[in-house]
C-alpha cells in the first residue's frame, strides 16, 4: 500500500465566496497532502460548520460578504471544537499592515493570492504539524 494511503488524513475547511477559488485551493491541497476537504461559500456557512465539526486546519478568505473574514476568524476562535485550530488567511491584499492585523486577530498564517500550490502545501503542513496549540 502506498504511504499516502496509510498517512493520517486531515480535515480542512476552505472558506471563500468564489466557488472557483474554493475548488482550486481544494485541488491544490488534495494533490499535495492527505486531506479531506469541506467547502464553505458564505461566512454564515463557515461559522455553522466551525461550531459543529472539528477541523485540523481552516483556510479563510479575508474578503467575505456578511461578517467577513475577521468575523469568521473571531467566531472560529470562540467555537469549542475549533478555538485552537490553525487558521490560514488567504487574500489578495499583501500589505504588511493587513497581514499583521490578521495575525494579531488570531490567524496562524497568511497567504497572498494568487496562491502557489507548493507554498500553500508547505504552510498548511507546517500548521498541521503544530496542531491545535
Amino acid at each position: 500500500m502506498p504511504p499516502e494511503e496509510t498517512a493520517t488524513r486531515h480535515r480542512v475547511l476552505i472558506v471563500d465566496d468564489e466557488e472557483s477559488m474554493r475548488l482550486v485551493l481544494a485541488s491544490m491541497l488534495s494533490q499535495e497532502l492527505p486531506v479531506d476537504v469541506q467547502l464553505a461559500g458564505t461566512s454564515e456557512q463557515a461559522l455553522r460548520l466551525a461550531e459543529k465539526h472539528p477541523f485540523d486546519a481552516i483556510l479563510l478568505d479575508l474578503m467575505m460578504p456578511g461578517v467577513g473574514g475577521f468575523g469568521v476568524l473571531y467566531g472560529v476562535r470562540r467555537s469549542v471544537p475549533n478555538a485552537k485550530t490553525p487558521v490560514i488567511m488567504v487574500s489578495v491584499f499583501s500589505e504588511k499592515k493587513t497581514i499583521e492585523r490578521c495575525l494579531a486577530a488570531g490567524a496562524n498564517a497568511y497567504v497572498v493570492k494568487p496562491v502557489r500550490a507548493a507554498e500553500l502545501a508547505k504552510i498548511v503542513k507546517k500548521e498541521l504539524a503544530r496542531g491545535r496549540g
